[in-house]
């Protein structure tokens, strides 16, 4: 009776010790020590002399424990590190898989769907799919100057015309089949630094011959046609890609501007021109980006426009607008579709900025955003320093031969320079529209 009266001593006693330690135990040792049956065991153990000791293992163990928390936070840090690091190489091995082909985790290769723009933390393309990337984008823009081309020669039939426009469309398809036999040969694996370099070499100067004999037709084009029929192209969203009016705009108490617009762009067909001044970049802006309605900025304040023109059709838009109370008006296709009121009121348009068309400005002149970028056609784009009535606005979008010019920027392409592959097409307004 008395051993089981001792085993049962040392088994509450080792509790007593344990229970003041920590959650995580170390290496542990019981002590047995005989006390009065009715005594606290706990306190006696105490008074017994393992005080001392017992201080000793709380320590030990609560050290123990420190330490695992950091050894683990460690070990957190490092999984996390390779498990980044792990991704990116499977990302990369979904880069050089051919189409349709699967990877491990289920990665499958999204053709198309990059943007080639690199951003941290993403991997860039492969040097010779953005290569073949940019020559699909110009061997498109290509076909698009041909098919201007091509109803061009349609309105102005030209034996000397129709048969450089044959061999053009002949040339550009060849290179259309090197870049496919191309592609074909980098997805099986066939290719190799020097047949990249010698592929690019011969497909460059081939490009290079050919715009240089587009160049050559679009002039004979630019000088027959008046100087206002004609249209700006903006084919991609660029922050380079854009056009400048080489006039700056007078100090206004009221306007009117106008123009033709033709755009599928989505989200938002991006900025059809802004107008900035020093120490105001939001001077005067037409901007549709993102899933936001159209809006004209004024001295950056904001009115949100009616105006719904992402449908792939010409539209005539117009928006006029006066200091007083800053009344605006809006009209699309030559009826009025909103107004308001409040927009920048008292504050005249300022003089001597930048006007540009196809950007939205974050600077005097500059600071482009490819994401606020116009992605369409434009056309007749046109100032008044007054608000032009209903009557006058309609007879633009009719092309009524009574329809005015602007009288502070007219449409002339003597007063238009383009910058970054846009383009200028002969356009005549409700003839070949839609």
């Amino acid at each position: 009776m008395l051993a089981g009266r001792a085993a049962r001593t040392c088994a509450l006693l080792a509790f007593c010790l344990l229970g003041t330690g920590a959650q995580d135990f170390g290496p542990t040792r019981f002590i047995c020590t005989s006390v009065p049956v009715d005594a606290d065991m706990c306190a006696a153990s105490v008074a017994a002399g393992g005080a001392e000791e017992l201080r000793s293992n709380v320590l030990q163990l609560r050290e123990t424990v420190l330490q695992q928390k950091e050894t683990i936070l460690s070990q957190k840090e490092t999984i996390r590190e390779l498990t980044t690091k792990l991704g990116r190489c499977e990302s990369q091995s979904t880069l050089d898989a051919g189409p349709g082909e699967t990877r491990t985790g289920g990665g499958r290769k999204q053709l198309g769907s990059g943007s080639g723009k690199n951003t941290m933390g993403d991997l860039s393309r492969t040097p010779a799919a953005e290569t073949l990337s940019q020559l699909g984008q110009t061997l498109q823009s290509l076909k698009t100057r041909l098919e201007n081309l091509e109803q061009y020669s349609r309105l102005n039939s030209s034996s000397q015309t129709n048969s450089l426009k044959d061999l053009l469309q002949s040339k550009i398809d060849d290179l259309e089949r090197q870049v496919l036999s191309r592609v074909n040969t980098l997805e099986e694996g066939k290719g190799g630094p020097k047949n990249d370099t010698e592929e690019r070499i011969k497909i460059e100067s081939a490009l290079t011959s050919l715009h240089q004999r587009i160049s050559e037709l679009e002039k004979g084009q630019k000088d027959n046609r008046p100087g206002d029929k004609f249209q700006l192209t903006f084919p991609l969203r660029t922050n380079y890609m854009y056009a400048k009016v080489r006039k700056s705009l007078p100090e206004m108490y009221a306007f009117t501007v106008c123009m033709w617009l033709k755009s599928s762009a989505a989200p938002g067909v991006g900025t059809p021109f802004s107008y900035a001044v020093p120490g105001q970049a939001n001077e005067l802006v037409l901007i549709e980006w993102g899933n936001n309605p159209m809006e004209i900025l004024i001295n950056d304040k904001v009115a949100k426009l009616p105006f719904v023109i992402n449908d792939g059709k010409w539209h005539h838009i117009c928006v006029t607008w006066t200091t007083r109370d800053g009344v605006w008006e809006a009209y699309q296709d030559g009826t009025q579709g909103g107004n308001g009121e409040n927009l920048a009121p008292y504050h005249p348009i300022k003089p001597q900025g930048v006007l540009v068309l196809g950007q939205e400005q974050d600077t005097l002149g500059g600071g482009f955003d490819a994401t606020q970028a116009f992605v369409g056609e434009l056309a007749h784009f046109n100032i008044w320093d007054r608000k032009l009535t209903p009557g006058e606005v309609y007879n633009l979008a009719t092309c009524s031969a009574k329809a005015l010019s602007g009288n502070v920027i007219a449409w002339a392409e003597s007063q238009i320079e383009i910058y970054g592959g846009a383009t200028k097409w002969t356009f005549e307004a409700c003839r070949q529209i839609n």
